[in-house]
């Protein structure tokens, strides 16, 4: 499974963004997938995985509310709704495909390059 990230960008603080993540292959519904993103000078951190049925979904205590993760498996595509942003939310954002919807890293086989969002205050 390949995956690429898109859709990132510059925003104002309080604005709103959709990432993409297209993937290859004819497996992607059989995968769950993840989003994590990575500030300057920080470690990766999870932001938000769901299920390969869509069945659940879980997000970080720093985005709940605020970020919704989808899926539509008939086009191999997820999603970040990323709504009321925050200068904090500027990272590199990247999604990953796995076996378990789980927030670790070593959950996901396969990962994505990054795409950028840049908050501004």
């Amino acid at each position: 499974v390949q995956l690429q990230a898109s859709g990132g960008g510059l925003v104002q603080a309080g604005g709103s963004l959709r990432l993409s993540c297209a993937t290859s292959g004819r497996t992607f519904s059989s995968y769950a997938m993840g989003w994590f993103r990575q500030a300057p000078g920080k470690e990766r951190e999870f932001i938000a995985t769901i299920s390969w049925r869509s069945y659940s979904t879980y997000y970080a205590d720093s985005v709940k509310g605020r970020f919704t993760i989808s899926r539509d498996n008939a086009k191999n595509t997820g999603f970040l709704q990323m709504n009321s942003l925050k200068p904090e939310d500027t990272a590199v954002y990247y999604c990953a495909a796995g076996r378990v919807a789980g927030m670790m890293d070593s959950d996901y086989i396969y990962w994505g390059q990054g795409t950028l969002v840049t908050v501004s205050s």
